[in-house]
């Protein structure tokens, strides 16, 4: 008999290694097909398998699935969405091509655009922001002035907070138009540009499995005129009635955009007119929610959407109920990282599940005003809200670093030393 093998489009730096070790839980090989394996880390350091392809050329990973299955028995293909997330609607078509479980890739492309994902989400008369779309600059300004400012601008692709900014007043919305247009983003030049009602608020996200709300938990992403995650917290501080009705809006995002098969995300502010949907991502989240939500609940949402993947029955039910939160260590300037330190201490805290520095000393720090800014991260669970956050400020006042600013031109002339900027993680409770 053939080995069962799991296929696995790219790799995630959070959750890579997570479902690799579900998938060998599982009893299941896992081989990655990558355009670049060497980027994912873990994959040489656990001497695990992996092939390069082209996955942005679905011919080229059909003619090697059909090579692997020579050798295996593919019980399943999935894979990590990029930037554009473009690779979880070719998981679709590769799985519909083999006849195996999957996403509808329809479904997805049409998720992944924001706009199409906007007029979807509207025809259904679901509670959003006000929105428009744009391919220049008179456009922008135009659609800035009749939403009014301040507005979103962002990419109508993309994921992460890449390129997207708060713009308050008409030089901050030129300026940020023309880096859009300039593609100085990692996605290239952008001629599809999104102008979104400001609604502000508390931030929450909602994680579902098929028809199913999994978590809702609370983030923290109070760095304007960016949006740069401080933190998150499961689960969030709701009624029972607020709790209902962010479920209630869940499935009906999920009913309109007709995502009724596997994991998504989906992200509200509550604002002054009520519950207003910011984002639906078709995927499972990375960085630390699948470990929050095993954390708070029990449910490991990556074991349970693989038993998707490969055809065996899941099981979503709690087996506990406690309070997991993650605080991600941010830098407050640009400059060389001297040192980073007290991870150590940090993690010997109880009721600390988690700690995980990202950056090495003498590593330049360069802020890009998304989510490749956080350092690092601390995870800490207990049985209530205020215990949890107690455990973490206690764990992140342990943690610190210095980084010395990029000298200035007439610093470089002048040979002088810059002082180092010492500083350390800030409260995102």
């Amino acid at each position: 008999m053939a080995r069962r093998a799991l296929i696995l489009l790219e790799g995630h730096r959070s959750i890579g290694l997570l479902y690799i070790k579900a998938a060998q839980r599982l009893g299941v090989h896992p081989i990655t097909l990558s355009a670049d394996p060497a980027q994912y880390d873990y994959l040489a350091a656990e001497s695990l398998e992996a092939i390069r392809v082209d996955t942005d050329d679905l011919n080229a990973l059909i003619r090697e699935c059909s090579r692997l299955r020579a050798t295996y028995d593919i019980a399943g293909i999935t894979g990590f969405s990029g930037l554009d997330e473009s690779i979880y609607a070719t998981v679709g078509k590769l799985c519909r091509h083999f006849d195996l479980p999957g996403p509808n890739p329809a479904s997805i492309e049409q998720c992944c655009d924001k706009f199409t994902q906007r007029q979807l989400l509207a025809a259904a008369g679901i509670p959003m922001p006000a929105y428009r779309l744009a391919s220049d600059a008179t456009e922008v300004e135009s659609a800035a002035a009749e939403i009014g400012l301040p507005v979103i601008v962002k990419p109508a692709v993309g994921s992460g907070s890449c390129g997207v900014r708060l713009c308050r007043n008409v030089d901050e919305l030129a300026e940020h138009t023309a880096y859009l247009l300039a593609g100085e983003t990692t996605l290239g030049s952008s001629s599809r540009i999104l102008i979104e009602e400001f609604a502000q608020g508390p931030q929450y996200s909602a994680d579902t499995m098929g028809n199913e709300v999994i978590a809702v938990g609370a983030a923290d992403f109070d760095c304007p005129p960016l949006f740069v995650v401080r933190g998150s917290i499961f689960p969030a501080l709701l009624t029972d009635d607020e709790h209902k009705r962010l479920a209630d809006v869940s499935l009906s995002c999920l009913s309109a955009l007709n995502l009724a098969w596997g994991p998504a995300n989906i992200e509200f502010r509550w604002t002054e007119r009520g519950l207003v949907v910011i984002e639906v991502n078709p995927r499972l989240p990375g960085w630390t929610t699948p470990r929050l939500i095993q954390l708070a609940y029990g449910i490991d949402l990556i074991a349970e959407h693989l038993k998707l993947v490969i055809g065996e029955e899941w099981d979503l039910r709690r087996r506990h109920s406690q309070t997991a939160a993650a605080r991600f260590l941010v830098p407050e300037g640009d400059g060389v990282l001297d040192w980073i330190e007290g991870d150590s201490l940090a993690v010997a805290i109880p009721g600390v599940a988690d700690v995980k520095l990202y950056v090495e000393p003498k590593t330049p720090i360069v802020r890009k005003g998304d989510f490749r800014d956080t350092m690092g991260h601390v995870i800490a669970a207990s049985p209530s809200h205020a215990e949890t956050e107690a455990i973490l400020q206690c764990a992140v006042d342990l943690i610190g670093w210095s980084i010395t600013p990029f000298p200035t031109l007439g610093e470089q002339k002048q040979s002088a030393a810059p002082s180092p900027l010492r500083t350390r993680a800030v409260d995102a409770s």
